[in-house]
C-alpha cells in the first residue's frame, strides 16, 4: 500500500475540492493508485486573505483520506489527472511540519534537499503517516457528528444497557460550512481565538439546523442548513430531548438576559 502527502495550495487554478477531488500531473499517477493513504498538507501562508480558512499560517498537515479512482483531465494539454478521494477526515488540530523537537516528520533524501517541497505529491512511509495521524488526535474529534443517547437509569450493582446511536456527517461538508460562516458563534458571538489566542484558533462547533436524525441521508446546503456555535450555545440548543432550539430562539434567550 502507498502512503503519500498531497499539497493543497490556498490559491489554485485547478478544480480541487478538499476531501473529494485532487488534480495532479501524470508523473504522480503511479503513486496515487486506488487505496493509497493520503495526508493533506499546506505550506506557509503567503496571502493573509486565506488566514481564516486555515488551521494555522505555518506549514502543517490537516487531514487524511484515501484514493478512490483516477481519471484523466479532459481539458489538460499535459495529460494531467484527477483522483477522487474517500473517507476524508479533517484534523481537529494542525500537525505542524516539525515535531516538538524541531525535527521534520518527513525524511528528505540528500539528493532532494533543495527542491523536495516543490513536489505536490510526496511518498512517505507507513511509520511517518501513522506518527502524524497519532499526533492529530482524530479520535477526540466529534464536531461533525450528532450523538443521540438512550440512557437507562441504573441502581448500584445492577447491570444495565446504554445504547448510543451516531449520525455521521461529511467532514468535507464541515470544512465548507466553516469557510462560509467562519469561527465566531452565531448565537452569542463568542470567538475562541479572540479569547484563547492560537490555542483556540480554528475551533468551533458546527450545528445542523435540522436534526440529522430526522432528516436522514440528505444533501444539505452548507450556507443555509448550518450554523456555527460555541460549546455553550450548542449545549443549550440540544439541552432538551423533545425540543431543539432554533437559532432565532437561542439569540432571543441571550438578548433577554442582557
Amino acid at each position: 500500500m502507498n502512503y503519500v502527502v498531497i499539497t493543497e495550495n490556498d490559491e489554485s487554478k485547478w478544480k480541487d475540492t478538499t476531501g473529494d477531488q485532487f488534480h495532479f500531473p501524470k508523473r504522480y499517477l503511479k503513486f496515487l493508485q486506488p487505496g493509497t493513504k493520503v495526508l493533506y498538507y499546506k505550506g506557509k501562508l503567503k496571502n493573509k486573505i486565506y488566514k481564516d480558512l486555515r488551521l494555522t499560517p505555518l506549514p502543517h498537515y490537516f487531514g487524511i483520506a484515501e484514493v478512490g479512482t483516477t481519471y484523466q483531465d479532459p481539458t489538460s494539454e499535459k495529460e494531467d489527472f484527477f483522483c477522487s478521494l474517500l473517507n476524508y477526515t479533517a484534523f481537529p488540530i494542525p500537525v505542524l511540519a516539525k515535531d516538538g523537537l524541531g525535527e521534520l516528520y518527513e525524511r528528505i533524501p540528500e539528493s532532494r534537499q533543495t527542491n523536495y517541497w516543490r513536489d505536490g505529491v510526496r511518498v512517505i512511509t507507513k511509520e511517518i503517516y501513522e506518527r502524524i495521524v497519532a499526533v492529530a488526535e482524530i479520535e477526540t474529534f466529534n464536531d461533525f457528528r450528532i450523538l443521540e443517547e438512550i440512557q437507562i437509569a441504573y441502581q448500584e450493582g445492577e447491570s444495565k444497557t446504554r445504547t448510543s446511536v451516531y449520525y455521521e456527517r461529511s467532514s468535507a461538508l464541515r470544512q465548507q460550512v466553516l469557510s462560509i460562516h467562519g469561527y465566531t458563534c452565531m448565537g452569542c458571538e463568542f470567538n475562541f481565538e479572540k479569547t484563547y489566542g492560537d490555542w483556540g484558533k480554528g475551533y468551533i462547533h458546527v450545528h445542523h439546523l435540522s436534526p440529522v436524525s430526522q432528516a436522514g441521508i440528505t444533501k444539505p446546503d452548507p450556507k443555509t442548513d448550518f450554523a456555527v456555535l460555541c460549546a455553550n450555545c450548542h449545549s443549550m440548543v440540544h439541552r432538551k430531548k423533545d425540543k431543539m432550539l432554533g437559532l432565532d430562539d437561542l439569540k432571543q434567550l441571550i438578548d433577554l438576559q442582557k
